[in-house]
């Protein structure tokens, strides 16, 4: 079983993040990375925000740029893999992402997940002056920029929104095909992620849905389907833990996202501990 973790912190919602993340940092987080890493646990995420209106307060307003976290933790673990969860395409140049995670990927030996999305934040787009209507169509051809982009030394594309060659991309991602998993819950974004990438992080979808929805396609072989277990709190609940992953896993995970209950920094990595031993995790697993 691949359980990755929704990590703290970096990404604060209301009525999901805890109050003891609002003081939290870097120590804390690198603390369970660590930790996380040694455990066997898959992945840790980071989102992605530049900017967003006061309207907008139901997202929160706290998103660490992933960049810039994940370099971090990349030098603080040697296992664990590190997701954009998500990427929004529409806010990037492929090479420039090509170039910026290529080199996240070399610094962490080859531990790149990259998570993308289409974006839905007007605001934002508006801010970065980057087109809005359109940008279902340009991830898509971003995503056929980026699988002929990353981990080589000179690309060459050519399409209706990007268009380049001649140019050298150096250093670029060690992996010789960096995961693309594709972030959204509508079917168009499954679709998309089954035909341009290795996998699917779907949200507010209900089992049913999931269930229905992925019947629809035909997965590729090793296709990942990364899904969120919800909270939860595997020393004072092991059974509901342990149920609510089994449940994910029925609908259709390949990739199990763990939502942690804790009280402050040490609790969260204890129940990390407990979690790994509740599902049998180890360093390779």
């Amino acid at each position: 079983m691949r359980i990755g973790i929704s990590s703290p912190i970096v990404v604060q919602q209301p009525g999901i993040a805890s109050a003891w993340e609002a003081d939290a940092g870097i120590a804390e987080l690198a603390s369970i990375a660590e930790l996380a890493d040694r455990l066997g646990f898959h992945h840790m995420s980071c989102s992605e925000h530049v900017a967003l209106p006061r309207s907008a307060e139901s997202r929160g307003t706290t998103y660490w740029d992933p960049l810039a976290t994940l370099g971090y933790l990349a030098a603080r673990t040697e296992r664990l893999r590190l997701l954009t969860q998500v990427l929004v395409l529409g806010y990037h140049h492929p090479l420039e992402i090509a170039k910026r995670y290529g080199t996240l990927d070399r610094v962490s030996n080859g531990r790149l997940v990259l998570g993308v999305g289409v974006g839905s934040l007007e605001e934002e787009f508006d801010l970065l002056d980057a087109p809005f209507a359109d940008r279902g169509a340009r991830a898509d051809e971003a995503m056929q920029a980026l699988r002929a982009s990353l981990g080589v030394a000179e690309p060459e594309f050519h399409g209706t929104y990007y268009d380049y060659s001649g140019m050298v991309v150096q250093p670029h991602a060690v992996q010789p095909r960096v995961p693309l998993w594709v972030g959204g819950r509508s079917q168009r974004s499954l679709r998309r992620a089954v035909t341009l990438g290795e996998g699917w992080l779907p949200f507010g979808l209900n089992g049913d849905q999931l269930k229905q929805m992925l019947a629809k396609f035909e997965l590729p072989e090793g296709f990942d389907v990364v899904l969120s277990a919800g909270a939860l709190d595997p020393i004072g609940d092991p059974d509901g833990a342990r149920g609510k992953i089994d449940r994910t896993v029925s609908y259709g995970a390949t990739v199990v996202a763990a939502q942690i209950k804790a009280e402050n920094a040490d609790h969260y990595c204890e129940q990390l501990a407990a979690l790994a031993e509740l599902t049998d995790l180890s360093p390779t697993s």
